[in-house]
């Protein structure tokens, strides 16, 4: 596994809903986050970098959104969560959507056997869809102290 530690500044402003991985069923919760989400920023013909962003916090807490074009935009309905990494470890999954609880936790992994802590939050980045489940990219960055 090949991860890059950053310590350069990373601010993500994003725009979605948040709730609570109820029995730790996180993708679960997530999914419902993103369909409850989506209707909204196409009703309300909002423009956006067309990335899901899904952040995963302390508590059990997730929160799914995607960056707009233009984030100075009021009554969305959304909420807006700014994120601000300073230091995170940065790899980037390529393969079927499955495998990613396990990427994750071999990133974890890794960075104990680097000495490093991993933290929160926890954020996965999906890239643009294919049918071709082999060449699904997401982006993994953990906190790292």
């Amino acid at each position: 596994m090949e991860i890059e530690i950053i310590n350069k500044e990373l601010k993500l402003d994003i725009f979605g809903f948040s709730g609570v991985a109820v029995n730790k069923n996180y993708a679960g919760t997530a999914f419902a986050l993103m369909d409850k989400m989506w209707p909204v920023i196409k009703s309300k013909g909002l423009k956006h970098k067309g990335l899901n962003i899904w952040v995963y916090e302390s508590g059990e807490n997730v929160f799914t959104g995607v960056e707009l074009d233009d984030h100075f935009i009021t009554d969305t309905g959304l909420e807006q969560k700014t994120i601000l990494l300073t230091k995170y470890a940065y790899y980037k999954h390529t393969g079927p959507y499955n495998q990613l609880k396990q990427a994750g936790d071999d990133l974890q992994n890794e960075l104990r056997r680097m000495g490093l802590k991993a933290g929160f939050p926890y954020i996965e980045i999906y890239g643009h869809w294919t049918n071709d489940e082999t060449k699904l990219e997401t982006e993994l960055l953990m906190t790292v102290d």
